[in-house]
């Protein structure tokens, strides 16, 4: 039984797309696995969006999730922001990750043509990681545009072991089976 990990954005409205795309999936994995499921409210926060909505989209994303068959007595599923040991440790891997690597980011470098950048968008990555981590989840189900983040999750986690111990499993991908 792997222990799996994976969140959904609470950036707007859950759509099909979300369900095709993670959802069902992840609806799949909870009758094998150990699952933890996240609202990453955090992540949301690096690209501009309405603080009023914010709360309850979260609560939207919550309910959306589990209408859609998330089962709370199978899988863990909580709000990012509600453990702060996610930022706690994302401040820990930020300090072992080099810059150059983040910069490198394919959905960095486009974002970043635009103006009024902000730091938290080249962060990104390390809140992933950490999110992952965090749980020494094995498996990550995740598309196509998130592998790269999900590689350096694992450097991450090798550059944490070379330096403090083994401590974290290097998390494997589990792509999904609809396509963009």
């Amino acid at each position: 039984m792997a222990k799996i990990f994976s969140g959904i954005q609470p950036t707007g409205i859950i759509h099909i797309g979300n369900y095709l795309g993670a959802i069902r999936n992840w609806v799949k994995l909870q009758d094998e696995h150990d699952c933890l499921f996240s609202i990453v409210d955090l992540h949301s926060l690096t690209i501009p969006y309405e603080p009023e909505k914010l709360n309850q989209r979260i609560l939207d994303a919550l309910a959306t999730n589990i209408a859609a068959g998330l089962d709370p007595n199978k899988s863990s599923i909580f709000v990012q922001s509600m453990v702060p040991e996610h930022t706690e440790l994302t401040w820990l891997l930020t300090t072992l990750t080099p810059v150059g690597n983040l910069e490198r980011m394919t959905q960095y470098k486009e974002k970043s043509e635009k103006e009024g950048l902000l730091a938290g968008l080249l962060c990104y990555p390390i809140l992933m990681a950490a999110d992952i981590l965090l749980y020494k989840a094995e498996v990550v189900p995740v598309g196509e545009d998130q592998l790269q983040h999900l590689e350096l999750a694992r450097v991450v986690a090798r550059k944490f072991n070379s330096r403090f111990g083994e401590y974290f499993p290097e998390p494997q991908p589990a792509l999904s089976e609809a396509t963009r």
